[in-house]
């Protein structure tokens, strides 16, 4: 199973989803966290201009030509099952649901938190989070 986390730095989990520059993957099994891989999400890579001037910062208006954003976005983690943010909007939410992958809304600050928290099953989904 693969866990992604949005970040920028591979330690902090970046405060809203459409913000974050990479995902660091985390490969887990039979209870116990293995390799882990930085990945950049391509929309953010090819659409540097549309990441600024909204509110929330994320440059997309919420539900604006979500498709292929959304697509684009969620590229490069096709092959994980879990992905956590600490906040993102409720088209994003949805979208990930409809593609098989189980988003997660955190508190939780640190990388390594989460990881170890999803392993022990005490990863808490705060949808109260989504803009």
């Amino acid at each position: 199973m693969k866990i992604a986390i949005v970040t920028n730095d591979g330690k902090i989990v970046h405060s809203h989803f459409g913000m974050a520059k990479n995902y660091i993957i985390f490969e887990v099994e039979n209870g116990i966290k293995g390799s882990s891989e930085m990945r950049p999400k391509i929309w953010h890579q090819h659409h540097p201009e549309g990441m600024r001037g909204h509110e929330g910062g994320n440059g997309m208006h919420h539900g604006q030509g979500g498709h292929s954003q959304q697509e684009d976005m969620l590229a490069t983690i096709r092959d994980c099952q879990v992905l956590v943010a600490r906040g993102m909007g409720r088209p994003m939410y949805d979208g990930i649901i409809s593609r098989g992958i189980k988003p997660y809304l955190t508190d939780l600050v640190y990388v390594e938190d989460v990881v170890n928290a999803y392993i022990d099953g005490k990863l808490d989904n705060h949808i109260e989070k989504l803009d």
